[in-house]
């Protein structure tokens, strides 16, 4: 199982036709080149600073939420039990194909959690991420 980490920023990573023209995503591609592998895009609309200052013990009234995306149903269920003994709830974004919601210039990317560079963050929970992955909208028509 790979945890897809990624982020598409063609001035720094180059042009990907099919990440530019929306028939794929990030978290396809990977799949397409780890063929063997069962990947789930997950921590990619955080600042790694705020993995660290929101975490919170399950059950807590303030704990955050994170998206996750995959095609095996298994390796999502390993990721969220991996995220939940780091302090974080998951939201299930879908397949692969729908990871674009979390991806940088969506609403769930980053300003959930609070701004980038500022500490400690603010928690947001499963409902704030679910309502931030469902107001995104395709890059591309």
């Amino acid at each position: 199982m790979v945890i897809d980490t990624n982020n598409y920023y063609p001035q720094r990573d180059g042009v990907f036709d099919e990440l530019e023209d929306g028939s794929s995503t990030t978290g396809e591609l990977l799949q397409k080149h780890l063929s063997e592998a069962r990947v789930v895009k997950g921590f990619n609309n955080i600042w790694s600073e705020h993995l660290a200052s929101l975490a919170r013990p399950a059950g807590s009234a303030d704990r955050s939420a994170l998206p996750i995306a995959g095609d095996d149903a298994a390796a999502k269920q390993a990721v969220t039990e991996f995220f939940d003994s780091l302090g974080f709830d998951t939201v299930d974004a879908g397949p692969l194909a729908e990871n674009w919601r979390a991806q940088r210039d969506t609403p769930v990317y980053v300003r959930p959690y609070g701004a980038y560079g500022v500490l400690p963050g603010t928690p947001a929970s499963a409902q704030v991420v679910r309502e931030a992955l469902a107001a995104a909208k395709p890059a591309v028509a």
